[in-house]
């Protein structure tokens, strides 16, 4: 019986932190695409794009937590989409999420399929992803950081 070892490489954790150049875009992409979607829930409760109701209502001025879910949500969702603070701000909109889907749709149902919540779990669970793994590439603050650089040679 022969056996092999693997030659030593970089510790799992450490390859697993970081993202190769395709997956830094790739992630990129995802973030830029779902906050981008995202703005426009955050906008819904503002009153824009159908309203909260579809009839174009929004949330009175002021009201909790129909008015400022809706300002958490397109400020935050603006963040994640530059790239600025992603992943506080990614962290903070999977438990706006997380919350409405608790406060919201739980009590109607127990399932997600039931309560009309499957966005709501999803977009909790993809902001958390996005917190854990960050923003990938092409985000504002490495864009004006390259050319604040780049005027230094």
């Amino acid at each position: 019986m022969t056996t092999t070892t693997a030659s030593p490489t970089a510790s799992p954790t450490a390859s697993a932190t970081r993202t190769t150049g395709r997956d830094a875009l790739v992630l990129a992409a995802f973030r830029i695409v779902v906050s981008f979607l995202f703005s426009f829930h955050g906008l819904m409760g503002l009153g824009l794009f159908g309203g909260v109701d579809g009839a174009g209502a929004a949330a009175p001025v002021g009201s909790w937590p129909g008015w400022y879910a809706g300002v958490i949500e397109l400020v935050g969702a603006l963040l994640v989409l530059l790239g600025v603070a992603a992943r506080p701000a990614a962290f903070v909109l999977s438990g706006v999420m997380a919350f409405a889907y608790f406060t919201v749709h739980q009590p109607e149902a127990l399932l997600p399929v039931h309560n009309a919540g499957e966005l709501a779990a999803v977009y909790s669970w993809v902001f958390l992803l996005l917190a854990v793994l960050g923003p990938g590439a092409l985000t504002l603050p490495r864009a004006l950081g390259a050319r604040s650089t780049r005027g230094t040679d």
